[in-house]
C-alpha cells in the first residue's frame, strides 16, 4: 500500500508544472486516492524521491529527480514565461525606485537643500546601520530584509510558484 501511495504522489507531482505541490493541497486528494492521514510522514520516509521544504512555514514537497540544485531540469514553456515575467517585474520595480529617487532629489534641489548634505546624511545612516548590523539582524534594509533585492526575488518566486502547483 505504501509503494502504491508513493507512486501515486510521484505521478501527481510529475504532472505539475513545477514538479512540486503543497502538502496541504495533496491532502485534498486523501479520500479519493486513499492516501494516509499522515501524508507528510510518508513523504519524509522517502528522501531519495521527495524533498520536503518548510520555507515560509509552508510545507512543500517536490520531486528530487526533476531538479538539479535549485534549477528545474525540463522547463515547461509556461514556466519559462512566468520566470521572464518575474524578471520584468523586478526590472520595473528597480526602474520605478530609480525614478522616485531622482524625483526626490529634484524636489530637494528646488527646496534649496544641498545634495552634498543629503549624501552625507545617507552615508552617516549607512555607517550607523552597518555598525548596528552586528547587533540587530532584523533590519529591513540589511541583507535578508524585506528590501533586499535577493530576498524580494525569492519572495516573488515563491509567490508565483505556488499558484500553479
Amino acid at each position: 500500500m505504501e509503494k502504491m501511495n508513493v507512486g501515486l504522489v510521484h505521478e501527481v507531482l510529475s504532472l505539475t508544472l513545477w514538479k512540486k505541490a503543497l502538502i496541504v493541497k495533496l491532502g485534498h486528494f486523501r479520500r479519493e486516492f486513499a492516501l494516509p492521514d499522515r501524508l507528510n510522514v510518508l513523504l519524509l520516509k522517502h528522501p531519495g524521491i521527495f524533498y520536503v521544504s518548510n520555507k515560509y512555514q509552508i510545507y512543500t514537497v517536490l520531486l528530487r529527480e526533476a531538479y538539479v540544485g535549485s534549477e528545474l531540469v525540463e522547463k515547461d514553456p509556461l514556466v519559462v514565461v512566468k520566470e521572464k515575467f518575474g524578471e520584468l517585474m523586478q526590472e520595473g520595480l528597480h526602474e520605478y525606485n530609480q525614478r522616485r529617487r531622482l524625483i526626490n532629489m529634484e524636489k530637494r534641489r528646488k527646496k534649496g537643500v544641498p545634495l552634498a548634505r543629503v549624501d552625507e546624511v545617507k552615508c552617516k545612516r549607512r555607517r550607523s546601520e552597518n555598525a548596528d548590523s552586528d547587533d540587530d539582524e532584523d533590519g529591513d534594509n540589511k541583507p535578508g530584509g524585506l528590501f533586499d533585492p535577493e530576498e524580494r526575488k525569492r519572495f516573488y518566486k515563491v509567490l508565483f510558484d505556488d499558484d500553479t502547483s
